[in-house]
């Protein structure tokens, strides 16, 4: 059976020839570019070999969707640009499809790099991600935080993406401030309505969670600054949500 190793990227001149590379073991490779992409993505990416389909994005369910849609391959596999398939784990695919499984979608674990270092402690690993499917047996849903729903079993793969996670502190806070507007609209919408200590009961559950729970402590200094900096931005999204849940009401109130 063939697989299509989908790449779905938006600005990505920096990654995606290695990405593309990383992934010469599949039967094709295509680059599901975002319309809005303004560097020189594409390009490269069709010198490398890749087939590049521009698309216009509405939500990261509605994206992937389409590139399967685009594609004609029974198996896709998705891989985000900053990651790399490792020959063991290609190796592992094609076992996978090449055999008789039952599984219609099979998650791979991932080798989280932040600000340099390969982290395994506070949640960052094994960090499974759904990425290998039986195109005509699964959909994406939700407009982020997107999940897939199949008709059949799931497997889990044993060799790991490697995932070059935040460049920095600057990265870091950039994504997160983006991520707690999300999670924060999100929790508005299902109706959560926090109190006035919920941002900081909150955070300092999130961070026993990251150090203690999830073994944080394992990264040393390292793990203790990255679940602080997760515990501080936990209570960053519940401060977020208490100013929209405020400015709703105000919007609501009679005049």
């Amino acid at each position: 059976m063939s697989v299509t190793a989908i790449v779905c990227a938006r600005d990505e001149e920096r990654h995606i020839c290695d990405c593309l590379e990383s992934l010469a073991w599949a039967d094709r490779r295509v680059v599901f570019l975002d319309s809005r992409t303004t560097d020189h993505t594409a390009e490269l990416a069709e010198a490398a070999g890749a087939e590049v389909v521009p698309h216009l994005f509405e939500n990261f369910a509605q994206f992937h969707n389409a590139a399967m849609e685009r594609v004609e391959a029974e198996w896709v596999f998705f891989v985000d640009a900053d990651e790399r398939a490792t020959p063991p784990l290609g190796q592992e695919i094609r076992s996978v499809i090449d055999g008789q499984c039952e599984e219609v979608a099979w998650a791979v674990p991932r080798h989280n790099y932040i600000f340099g270092r390969l982290t395994l402690g506070a949640g960052w690993y094994p960090d499974y991600q759904s990425r290998l499917l039986l195109r005509a047996r699964v959909r994406w849903e939700r407009p982020v935080h997107e999940v897939i729903v199949t008709d059949g079993p799931r497997g889990y793969l044993h060799n790991p993406l490697i995932h070059y996670n935040y460049d920095d502190l600057a990265d870091f806070i950039t994504r997160q401030e983006r991520y707690s507007d999300i999670d924060a609209q999100i929790l508005l919408e299902q109706g959560v309505r926090p109190r006035f200590y919920t941002p900081y009961s909150q955070a300092l559950r999130h961070f026993w969670w990251r150090f203690v729970a999830l073994h944080g402590a394992r990264d040393g200094l390292h793990g203790l600054r990255l679940s602080l900096l997760m515990a501080y931005y936990e209570g960053v999204k519940y401060r977020k949500l208490a100013r929209a849940v405020g400015a709703t009401a105000s919007a609501a109130a009679p005049r």
